[in-house]
């Protein structure tokens, strides 16, 4: 199968780091300079993906490994403890808000 990016769910996930950060969406902006911080809602909506150079900053802003960020259909590599709880923590946040929408 050809690997994909599920642009929603990654969006999802980078709130979800911020949020775990204690990080605003200033704060992100500020970071990666950019000039709204109307390109990050877009992200947490899947209506847009990060440019390759921010999401090798959010990397390491975050201090994780780009992968731990991107959703997809691909077969993950060996997460440790840590980035499997927040892949843990992710798939219930994903399983609420299926709950919400139906």
């Amino acid at each position: 199968m050809y690997p994909t990016i599920n642009m929603k769910a990654t969006g999802m996930r980078i709130r979800q780091i911020m949020h775990q950060r204690k990080l605003t969406v200033k704060d992100v902006q500020k970071y990666l300079n950019l000039s709204s911080v109307q390109s990050i809602y877009h992200w947490f909506k899947g209506q847009s993906m990060p440019a390759v150079d921010n999401l090798y900053a959010l990397a390491e802003l975050f201090q994780i490994p780009i992968d731990a960020m991107i959703v997809g259909n691909r077969t993950n590599y060996m997460l440790s403890s840590k980035e499997q709880s927040y892949t843990r923590m992710y798939e219930y946040c994903m399983a609420v808000e299926a709950l919400r929408a139906a």
